[in-house]
């Protein structure tokens, strides 16, 4: 595998200033989103899973919900904080590299679970193996293709790679409802795993480090690009120094605070517990996943127009308007439960749908504005309180369900939260400084 060149420089022979070579009509960058693209799709199988498994892990051993969703607690929370130092790794080893490791991960926990007994087996396989192995191939993976590789459409870029995590719970949430129906949910984790494996021999042949490396400019990249600077040694000190810089910062505390929220909503509620609630009022699993499978559809189309409305929007102002619709489609979500599939929530599935992870574009771009260079490492952080924040939902609406008998509590008061999240986006400051390399930013 080649290892980077120096940047700031092109490699020899350099063809062209940020277009595909003589005779290609297709810049490398987009092959390089594609294959990344299924990486996270082949990541995002086993994260689909949790919320089918609940149920038949119940009934099988008798843990209690909340012993279930701490072990998916630990996987979230083991996510977010693995995506930052994952980001640095891959400035200093390669994408490759990194890559191959976290789908191995994957593919191993999700392998191993077929042969647990006991609670600490599936805190060890399901919590840390797959939350290790898929944190290091999160967000930030797509932070740092996008930075890499592409000067103009990032904002694009960003929303398809974001969508490719939702396009795994599309292709295997509703396999796996059936399978855990039917064979049983260890079938189910076979597959998983083996889909997971499938994509290494992908990464290794087609993933590329850099642009550089092909002799390319990124996609977008003027005549007189020149790469950034990037510190290679040393991936802990740097990511810990990029932290320490950050905090300093205001608007630091507030993406983090805003994408907690992001979080707690999202992986944490929605992903984790929708099918186990929808089936306390009478809804078969099966069916309950689909109209999970439905919301990952929709979000194809939501985060891919939300890039495209961030190369043209105010960031601040996008997510101010996802945070508060997503509130309030929670706060109305307990009064649409039913044993079967009505207008009204098929109504909610659409709507929330769009707004999955639109957030995460917009967060990108903030990230990318405020802090420059650093800024993959810097959404790393902040993506790591996106899954603080769901961890401890997962865990807390666990709990509330063995205390109450319902989720409604839960829902409530993620609704309230969304809201705030929408008044913190607004008190972000706007920075008008175009990024270096980059074209400059058009004011709203």
């Amino acid at each position: 595998m080649s290892e980077p060149r120096p940047a700031g420089s092109l490699s020899p022979g350099s063809p062209s200033a940020g277009s595909a070579p003589h005779g290609s009509r297709v810049h490398r960058a987009w092959w390089v989103a594609l294959v990344c693209f299924v990486a996270l799709v082949g990541a995002a199988g086993f994260r689909a899973t949790p919320s089918v498994f609940i149920d038949p892990l119940h009934r099988e051993f008798g843990w209690s919900h909340g012993t279930i969703s701490f072990a998916v607690g630990l996987n979230v929370l083991l996510y977010g904080l693995t995506a930052p130092f994952a980001s640095a790794l891959m400035e200093r080893y390669g994408i490759r590299q990194v890559v191959t490791a976290a789908l191995l991960l994957i593919s191993a926990g999700s392998g191993l679970t077929v042969f647990m007994h006991s609670e600490w087996q599936l805190v060890l396989c399901w919590g840390l193996l797959v939350g290790v192995g898929s944190g290091s191939m999160a967000l930030a993976f797509a932070a740092t293709v996008a930075n890499r590789w592409f000067v103009a459409r990032r904002g694009l870029v960003s929303g398809i790679l974001t969508a490719g995590s939702a396009t795994g719970q599309l292709v295997f949430l509703p396999l796996v409802a059936l399978m855990v129906e039917g064979p049983g949910w260890r079938t189910a984790s076979l597959v998983v795993c083996g889909a997971a494996l499938a994509v290494v021999p992908l990464v290794v042949w087609l993933l590329r480090d850099r642009p550089e490396d092909v002799g390319l400019r990124p996609y977008g990249a003027s005549a007189d690009y020149v790469t950034p600077r990037t510190d290679t040694t040393g991936a802990l000190r740097r990511t810990l120094s990029v932290l320490r810089t950050a905090a300093r910062t205001r608007v630091f505390w507030l993406l983090a605070g805003t994408f907690a929220i992001c979080g707690a909503s999202s992986n944490g509620l929605m992903s984790t517990h929708f099918v186990p609630a929808a089936h306390d009022h009478g809804m078969a699993v099966p069916v309950a996943a689909s109209l999970l499978a439905l919301i990952g559809v929709l979000d194809l189309v939501g985060t891919v127009c939300s890039g495209w409305l961030t190369d043209r929007f105010d960031a601040r102002r996008l997510l101010a308007v996802y945070y508060g619709l997503r509130g309030l489609s929670l706060l109305v979500l307990p009064l649409l439960f039913a044993a079967s599939v009505q207008p009204p929530m098929l109504f909610f599935i659409v709507f929330y749908g769009l707004d999955w992870v639109a957030t995460v574009p917009p967060t990108m771009a903030l990230c990318r504005e405020h802090f420059g260079a650093d800024g993959a490492v810097v959404f790393g952080w902040v993506l790591a309180s996106h899954q603080a924040g769901a961890s401890l939902i997962a865990f807390l609406a666990g709990l509330v369900r063995d205390a109450t008998g319902s989720y409604d509590m839960a829902w409530t008061g993620t609704g309230v939260l969304c809201a705030m999240a929408a008044l913190m986006a607004l008190v972000v400051q706007r920075r008008t400084q175009p990024e270096a390399g980059a074209p400059a930013q058009q004011a709203e």
